[in-house]
C-alpha cells in the first residue's frame, strides 16, 4: 500500500511553498517546464492536465538543489 503525503499542491501552492519554506523561486511556469524536461518536483496527475505536488517530494527536490551551508564563495568550487 503506498503511503498517503498530505498535503498535495497545485503548482501555485508549489510555487508558494517552495519560496516559503525554502526559500526557493521557482515560478508555476518553471515548475511546468521543469515537468517536461526533468530536473523539478516529482509530481502526480490527475487526468490529463491536472498536477499536484507532495509536500515530502517538494522537501526531497529542494534538499537536492540547496548546497550545504558555505564560508565563502570560493569553497563551492573545491
Amino acid at each position: 500500500m503506498n503511503e498517503i503525503s498530505l498535503p498535495r499542491l497545485t503548482r501555485n501552492g508549489a510555487s508558494a511553498y517552495l519560496m516559503e519554506r525554502h526559500g526557493i523561486s521557482r515560478t508555476p511556469g518553471t515548475l511546468a517546464k521543469l515537468a517536461v524536461i526533468g530536473g523539478g518536483p516529482k509530481f502526480r496527475k490527475i487526468g490529463s492536465r491536472q498536477v499536484l505536488y507532495d509536500v515530502t517530494e517538494l522537501d526531497a527536490w529542494a534538499a537536492s538543489v540547496l548546497s550545504e551551508p558555505l564560508g565563502s564563495t570560493s569553497e563551492r568550487a573545491a
